[in-house]
């Protein structure tokens, strides 16, 4: 699911340049799709263009941008998914993506000295700090390796990063920083409530659960018309003891499958109280079959 992630955004970007050059060339300007894609600061414009406070945590025009957003995302993403499942990554990145388009809105509707000016927001950068501040938060201490520095704790690159947003707030890319604090104010959130045991991204991963169920139900096909006797009937007989056969197969499948949840529940539970080094030679082997079937 990470990798989705940055390959949606990295073709997003390569449609985005290509449609520039391509109105470059053909009309000798440089309009191009960005305008429908990256959040505006004015409400009335916002009013018609309600689809970008999605599409613009996707989009990027600068090569820099994506490349420092992907490389962020793909390092710090890959350590939390070794904490959290992928369907949290995703919710906290379309929270933090939510919460960066929120604030600055509202920073350019509100403020005085924003006010008056109009600015646009695109970029994948306040999704990627909900993340970054979100495993911070939660694993402060976790150690990785920094070239010409070496290990650094999560906690200091997490604080150096508030702490270069704030004061790039009055450079050219105030928008951008605004909304970056956004983020991070949702990563910290969801840092902190999950330490109490409290999920911030249930709610819309169960909203994106209800939505993947729609476009799976199954509609009813309809059967071509048979007469009755004959082999038609034979086929039907067939049928309905093949199907009485795969219920019962179906059935037995469950019974073991709620078997094989229930000794994985207590897999984890124990994994989660004790540490790895506490399972059995068992235990770790069941672990890792179910972790492939997944």
């Amino acid at each position: 699911m990470l990798l989705r992630i940055i390959y949606i955004n990295i073709s997003v970007f390569v449609v985005l340049r290509l449609a520039g050059v391509i109105s470059f060339l053909a009309f000798g300007s440089t309009t191009s799709l960005v305008q429908w894609v990256e959040v505006p600061s004015s409400l009335w414009l916002l009013a018609t263009r309600p689809w970008t406070v999605v599409t613009y945590m996707f989009s990027h025009y600068d090569v820099l941008h994506i490349l420092f957003n992907m490389l962020w995302l793909y390092w710090l993403g890959r350590i939390f998914l070794e904490c959290f499942n992928p369907k949290q990554l995703v919710a906290l990145y379309v929270l933090g993506g939510l919460a960066g388009a929120a604030l600055f809105v509202v920073a350019y509707n509100l403020l005085p000295a924003l006010a008056v000016q109009h600015a646009m927001l695109i970029g994948a950068s306040a999704s990627v700090m909900a993340i970054v501040i979100g495993i911070a938060v939660y694993r402060p201490d976790y150690q990785i390796g920094l070239l010409f520095i070496g290990g650094v704790s999560l906690k200091w690159i997490a604080i150096v990063t508030v702490f270069i947003d704030l004061i790039g707030i009055e450079s050219g890319n105030v928008g951008g920083h605004i909304a970056h604090i956004g983020g991070m104010l949702v990563g910290l959130w969801f840092g902190l409530a999950i330490k109490r045991g409290h999920d911030i991204t249930a709610w819309l991963n169960r909203c994106f659960d209800a939505v993947a169920a729609m476009f799976h139900r199954r509609t009813p096909s309809k059967k071509a018309w048979e007469p009755v006797g004959g082999r038609a009937y034979e086929k039907r007989q067939q049928s309905r003891e093949e199907k009485n056969e795969k219920k019962t197969d179906s059935k037995k499948q469950t019974e073991k499958t709620g078997l094989d949840e229930q000794r994985l529940d207590d897999i984890l539970g124990k994994l989660k109280r004790s540490g790895y080094g506490a399972l059995t030679d068992e235990e770790r082997e069941f672990l890792f079959n179910a972790s492939r079937k997944r």
